[in-house]
């Protein structure tokens, strides 16, 4: 049976959710896993890169879909039944700079599809609660939008002080537990949660060798970016803006795009 948009109804119970997200700065969400069904997943599927590289089973996003309604019900199933376990992504490395490159870790198909899904979920529920001051990896929103920001605060306003920072290997470094910890702020649902702890504890294959990740998050994922700025949301942004600022007696401003921030003073 081909798919269409009547067969999900997760989309108008993502938009509830992030209204309620709004309005009610500390609830906690108890029921999230059930969204991830089978008229989601197959939506996530159709939004996913059809050209892009694959994981290590190989899988083209064309072959999948050869299959999809019995690959979807299936992934479904062990979804509900806490069966499901996303495989290491396959790691490469792109060029970063003149002398050095960036790790990219590239999940199976399978994976891209939950992890696409689970993304939408954390982003229905987080943009509502995200500050202005955050630019990377959200909608609407660009470099050049901060690049804007940091001109117009330094022209308008008596900055003296710049400083600029990158977080040191950040998306290898970032600790499974407090990431948890920090998501459990607003989640209390044990099975999404369980999802997401499998995709940041699941590994990669770099050389033909198997790594295990006890922390970190890996570049190229579907649901990285929505995770870090998760953690540095709490940890930097909420930070500043609740310690920082109010010790300040001048101007105080902080920009950031994904691990990179600007603080001006």
């Amino acid at each position: 049976m081909p798919y269409t948009e009547m067969d999900n109804i997760t989309p108008a119970k993502l938009a509830i959710i992030s209204q309620r997200a709004r309005k009610e700065p500390k609830f906690q969400f108890t029921s999230l896993a059930h969204l991830l069904n089978e008229g989601f997943l197959k939506e996530c599927y159709f939004s996913l890169g059809r050209d892009r590289a694959s994981g290590i089973d190989g899988v083209s996003w064309k072959e999948y879909g050869e299959r999809l309604d019995e690959n979807i019900s299936d992934l479904v199933a062990r979804l509900k039944a806490k069966r499901y376990k996303p495989q290491p992504s396959r790691r490469v490395y792109i060029p970063k700079n003149e002398h050095s490159k960036r790790p990219l870790g590239l999940p199976a198909l399978e994976d891209k599809i939950v992890q696409k899904g689970v993304a939408r979920i954390l982003e229905a529920i987080y943009e509502q609660d995200f500050l202005g001051c955050s630019y990377g990896f959200r909608p609407n929103r660009s470099c050049h939008q901060a690049l804007n920001v940091v001109d117009k605060t330094m022209m308008r306003c008596p900055i003296n002080y710049v400083i600029e920072a990158d977080i040191k290997r950040f998306f290898d470094n970032v600790p499974h537990d407090w990431m948890v910890r920090c998501l459990q702020v607003r989640i209390k649902d044990p099975s999404f949660l369980l999802i997401i702890r499998r995709f940041l504890e699941a590994g990669y294959i770099d050389a033909g060798e198997f790594v295990l990740t006890t922390e970190g998050t890996p570049q190229g994922s579907n649901f990285s970016p929505i995770i870090s700025n998760i953690f540095l949301h709490y940890v930097l942004d909420l930070w500043f803006e609740k310690k920082i600022k109010p010790k300040v007696r001048g101007v105080c401003h902080l920009v950031r795009y994904a691990d990179d921030f600007i603080c001006m003073t």
